[in-house]
């Protein structure tokens, strides 16, 4: 338990760590772009068609459950919940302007994820939580709508889809008997918004984007008890960005 919290706790000092960096970091050119109106922007980044960047994220992964109608003839699970579980992306930024204000994006992304399903107990027993680690390789196809540039900053709104491939699925594993199987294909619809920092040598973009699964990712076996009582599984997601573009 001590180990689990102290990782937890390591991972949550870490974000803390990258955003006060990057604030940090930020924060006295941002300071002078004030002073001098859109310069960056202007002279380094106004008439670039298309850039290309790298993208570090902090995510929060989680399960949309709903229960199978046997769920009430089980005698061992009285409730099925899913709680958060942390992980981080790395990926790559493919911007293509269109026109002033739209973009077009591509961002093949490595993600690693953990889901949580917590199942209660009749009566007086314990919870008992099954931890769905997985490793996503992602492609995510964005449109954004920027803000006219205000100071060398400008907000963005961005929406779009993603497929996801876990290539740690376990829905083939010969161990999974003790396990929630799930796929291996993931489609989400994504949504979000950030701001835009023109800096002189690059664009520094925090973002939240929010994750929804369409697709049903549940492998459902009748010989696993965990998996009997559900009926379905959509991912759910928030993920922190930060944008390294130009």
């Amino acid at each position: 338990m001590h180990a689990i919290y102290d990782r937890h706790l390591f991972r949550i000092l870490g974000l803390q760590a990258v955003l006060v960096i990057a604030l940090a970091f930020v924060w006295q050119p941002a300071a002078h772009a004030q002073k001098r109106g859109n310069y960056n922007f202007s002279n380094n980044f106004q008439n670039k068609d298309y850039y290309f960047g790298i993208t570090l994220g902090y995510n929060m992964a989680k399960y949309r459950v709903i229960q199978s109608d046997d769920f009430i003839l089980n005698d061992s699970i009285a409730k099925v919940e899913s709680a958060n579980g942390p992980g981080f992306n790395l990926g790559i930024v493919t911007n293509l302007k269109i026109g002033q204000h739209f973009d077009f994006r591509v961002l093949p992304t490595l993600s690693f994820a953990e889901r949580k399903l917590v199942y209660g107990g009749v009566k007086d027993q314990d919870p008992v939580t099954k931890s769905v680690q997985s490793v996503y390789v992602e492609a995510p196809f964005h449109f954004r709508y920027k803000s006219q540039p205000y100071k060398d900053m400008r907000v963005f709104v961005v929406g779009g889809f993603k497929y996801a491939f876990d290539v740690s699925s376990n829905s083939r594993a010969r161990q999974a008997e003790n396990l929630v199987k799930v796929a291996s294909s993931d489609f989400s619809v994504e949504f979000g918004a950030g701001i835009q920092f023109f800096l002189p040598y690059f664009i520094l973009s925090p973002e939240i984007k929010f994750s929804y699964g369409l697709s049903d990712i549940l492998i459902y076996d009748a010989n696993l008890v965990n998996s009997s009582v559900l009926e379905k599984l959509l991912s759910r997601g928030i993920t922190i960005n930060i944008h390294f573009e130009g």
